[in-house]
């Protein structure tokens, strides 16, 4: 028998893990207009989505409730039964949790303790001891059964995850402050300054009963309405401090950034550990095909790419195609995109089915120098099915939309320009 505030396999299977998986992500402009930001593709050949997904099988965790709300189609797909993730199972296993119409309730989500509070007779039917509240839209590795020994060992009726972040960086995260037992002290939203270099990780353990008695008010906000009101009442809020990678993917600059971070020597996310591998929906494509004057560099080439030109640091998505002569520089270029001969694709982003015409050039010349566009960081967005004219120039920092294409697309797009998303029924003849 365990020691008293040690955890065991019981304590782990007592746990139901809900994923805040709804964001509409709209720091991602184009990447998340027809998909959830946990369900944007990462790495090569993953989403976002699997990292969390992935922590809690490895953690041993069998019970996953998925709160989705915008654009959901594309998660739903990716994650189908849950059975990458060992969560197809009779008892227990992955529950997808959308928002519904009743009699009192009006639709979407307000937030994300609403979207706890709205699902709460779920929670009830699963009876579980303990709460662990996740967000769908950061990429680390975490093994939860540390969180829950904490957890347990300071009897804490919530328990917060936490990581230490460099001072330019606390406007970006909820700060903790944190007492040398490692109670909770304070939570400041955002701060634009802060004594503390502890990030919240937006990673919750509740116990039941305590989250169960927050919610009756049915508050809006998990951290405003939920945390902080505890803080004030005097409970047992703890913070957990992980030590690992972790990043928040849902802005471009990061979701880049992390990507990028990949390619280093020593990646400080590695995604060969066979001890705790990263699961995902696997497609079955064939291996890699290199031309005879291919050059790959510091680059990650998904199975079914077929690549005739230069690829230097870059992330290339399966069944990418790189014509003869085309270089791609800096970027990251997802599913089925065809990068046409003599192309070039520099500091960009270039969503899926995407067809960058020969001689054309995305991401050219110098990023524009407006406020408006810090948020793109000097990047260039290409949305899902979009085409790029033979011999078109597309500036820095522009956008342009899912499914745009001649005559919507010019030959030259400048620099900071946005081109508008091609509704569908448009094509409908």
């Amino acid at each position: 028998m365990d020691r008293p505030g040690r955890t065991s396999e019981a304590d782990v299977q007592r746990v139901l893990a809900l994923v805040l998986a709804g964001g509409s992500g709209e720091e991602l402009s184009v990447l998340t207009t027809e998909r959830a930001v946990s369900a944007v593709p990462f790495g090569g050949k993953y989403r976002i989505i699997d990292f969390v997904l992935s922590n809690c099988c490895h953690s041993g965790i069998e019970r996953v409730g998925l709160l989705t709300q915008h654009a959901p189609a594309s998660l739903y797909d990716h994650i189908g039964s849950g059975r990458p993730w060992d969560l197809d199972r009779r008892s227990g296993g992955v529950l997808m949790l959308q928002p519904y119409l009743t009699r009192s309730d009006a639709g979407w989500y307000r937030g994300t303790a609403d979207a706890v509070a709205r699902n709460w007779d779920v929670v009830e039917g699963f009876a579980p001891s303990r709460v662990l509240i996740l967000s769908g839209d950061h990429v680390y590795r975490m093994d939860y059964r540390r969180l829950l020994h904490t957890h347990v060992e300071r009897q804490a009726a919530v328990t917060l995850a936490v990581a230490r972040v460099p001072p330019g960086e606390s406007r970006r995260f909820g700060m903790a402050t944190v007492d040398p037992e490692g109670r909770m002290l304070r939570l400041d939203e955002k701060p634009e300054h802060a004594d503390t270099p502890f990030a919240s990780m937006g990673i919750y353990l509740f116990e039941t009963a305590a989250l169960g008695e927050m919610l009756r008010g049915r508050p809006v906000d998990l951290v405003h309405d939920v945390v902080r009101p505890m803080l004030e009442a005097g409970a047992s809020v703890q913070a957990h401090e992980f030590n690992g990678y972790w990043e928040d993917v849902g802005k471009v600059r990061s979701y880049y950034r992390a990507s990028l971070d990949l390619l280093a020597e020593s990646p400080r996310l590695e995604l060969y550990n066979p001890r705790w591998p990263l699961l995902t929906r696997d497609e079955e494509r064939p291996p890699v095909l290199l031309g005879a004057d291919a050059v790959v560099e510091e680059s990650l080439v998904a199975n079914g790419c077929r690549v005739a030109g230069h690829v230097r640091r870059a992330v290339l998505f399966p069944g990418v195609v790189v014509e003869p002569g085309a270089e791609i520089v800096d970027a990251i270029v997802m599913q089925d995109t065809l990068v046409g001969r003599g192309a070039q694709v520099r500091h960009a982003i270039v969503d899926k089915h995407a067809r960058i015409g020969a001689g054309a050039v995305v991401g050219r010349g110098a990023p524009p120098r407006r406020a408006d566009l810090a948020w793109l960081d000097g990047l260039t967005l290409v949305g899902k099915d979009a085409e790029i004219p033979d011999g078109g120039r597309v500036g820095r920092g522009a956008i342009i939309g899912i499914s745009a294409r001649p005559p919507e697309v010019p030959g030259e797009v400048p620099a900071g320009a946005m081109i508008g998303s091609r509704a569908w029924y448009q094509d409908v003849v």
